[in-house]
């Protein structure tokens, strides 16, 4: 058996049937380095007013602690649904919003509606609205009796499988996002792709997380509309069900890709020029809402 988000050998099997978590982490500059988002098997992230920020799915494994944590979006709710009723851990959110999230198949697990449980604390290493922090360990206490493990979100290599011939050798990429200039590096020596940030003097910054370097196996780039949100006019929306392009960066290739989702309750299936679905690397991806 193997983890449904990551493709690789399960080691503890007696995890294999919880829930998905996703937890909103904060993005700021202040909320720098963030815990967990090392430890997260997929990481969406995703445009929001004038920065972005993190919905960090975690099943393997937990972290504790993790954040800081913010708020959530209308556009969660079609992003994350492939992840079989995920449990939604954020600090909360307008009416419409929350009203929105409490009517989706999430099950809130946030700051208010976890009524003093979850492990949420306020850290004194941060200042407001960036120093809320929760543990992972307490938020999978409050899974329903009923929940189930995510499905696989993307299609793996095998060791026998060979590049596909669209991969093109690359030493990185740059995805421009809403004020955040962000260059993924492949490193050949531990097999995975290097986050970077600009700063504002175009300077390259690595992005470190409180455990080390931010990495990651393979970096989903999809192409996706933005749209003013129902409910909530200041926040983007995005359009995450349909067809567009993209990239997936992964063993130090390249491959432009073709992303297609029928309905919110479906993973996106990637394919290239040749129509066939891209096999990724087995491991963690971050996927870029761009």
């Amino acid at each position: 058996p193997v983890w449904p988000l990551l493709g690789t050998p399960m080691e503890d099997p007696a995890m294999a049937n919880r829930p998905a978590m996703v937890v909103k982490i904060d993005n700021h500059p202040s909320a720098r380095p963030q815990a967990g988002i090392n430890q997260a098997d997929i990481i969406f992230e995703e445009n929001v007013e004038k920065l972005t920020r993190y919905a960090a799915v975690f099943h393997s494994e937990g972290s504790d602690p993790v954040g800081p944590i913010r708020s959530g979006r209308f556009q969660d709710i079609n992003l994350l649904g492939s992840l079989n009723k995920p449990m939604f851990c954020w600090s909360g959110g307008n009416y419409r919003v929350t009203k929105a999230i409490n009517a989706s198949d999430f099950v809130n697990v946030g700051y208010s509606a976890s009524k003093g449980k979850g492990g949420y604390f306020r850290s004194k290493d941060f200042k407001a609205p960036h120093n809320l922090f929760a543990r992972t360990t307490d938020l999978w206490k409050l899974a329903k009796e009923d929940a189930g493990p995510p499905p696989q979100q993307f299609t793996y290599r095998t060791d026998s499988d060979a590049k596909p011939a669209t991969s093109v050798a690359v030493d990185g990429a740059k995805v421009h996002m809403y004020n955040v200039r962000v260059y993924w590096k492949w490193d050949a020596a531990s097999g995975n792709f290097l986050r970077f940030t600009e700063n504002t003097k175009r300077v390259l910054e690595p992005h470190m997380a409180d455990d080390g370097h931010v990495n990651t196996k393979n970096v989903v780039v999809l192409y996706v509309t933005y749209v003013k949100s129902k409910a909530d006019r200041k926040s983007p929306n995005a359009i995450t069900v349909g067809k567009g392009t993209g990239y997936v960066l992964t063993d130090g290739g390249l491959i432009a890709v073709n992303w297609e989702r029928p309905n919110r309750k479906v993973p996106f299936v990637l394919t290239d020029a040749n129509g066939a679905v891209v096999r990724m690397t087995p491991g963690r991806t971050w996927v870029e809402v761009a």
